[in-house]
């Protein structure tokens, strides 16, 4: 935690975390859907994303190591985490029929279930979350939910 978090509420950080998740599904689809490369993204969230105005609302600043560690985790980790994701859904619903924010969701979700900073608890509720956000009146918040608790019994199964 680097000293600038040091000065802040304990909901701030919270606060902090959650929108790095967030930005971290966005970036991690848009690599996915552009090509570009993981420091071109990272750059421009930096720059351009947290804490900006858009459309009168001010985006929060988010956690910048968690947003970094979860791009990273998802993008090195990527072929394990997206085999993980297809022993979670069902069979006739691989990964590649699964939409593209879902799979960049599942992806930063998975890059933070293989870590053991943050319970798996916490994961999938924050990631359930950024579904809401994604999908409001949808049903992707109930398939996210299922497809992490899955996950999460498989990369931490001593946390439950």
């Amino acid at each position: 935690m680097s000293a600038f978090h040091g000065n802040l509420s304990g909901n701030q950080r919270r606060k902090m975390k959650s929108a790095a998740r967030l930005y971290a599904v966005q970036a991690l689809f848009q690599m996915e859907h552009s090509g570009q490369t993981i420091e071109a993204v990272r750059r421009e969230f930096l720059d351009h994303r947290f804490g900006e105005t858009y459309d009168g609302q001010e985006m929060l600043d988010g956690d910048v190591d968690l947003f970094g560690a979860v791009i990273e985790g998802a993008v090195n980790y990527q072929a394990p985490i997206d085999q993980m994701t297809d022993r979670a859904l069902v069979a006739k619903w691989p990964l590649g029929r699964i939409d593209p924010t879902l799979r960049a969701l599942f992806r930063a979700a998975g890059a933070e279930l293989n870590g053991k900073d943050t319970p798996p608890k916490v994961v999938i509720s924050e990631y359930v979350d950024v579904a809401r956000a994604f999908f409001e009146d949808g049903k992707e918040p109930k398939l996210v939910n299922g497809v992490l608790d899955h996950m999460a019994r498989e990369a931490r199964p001593d946390a439950f």
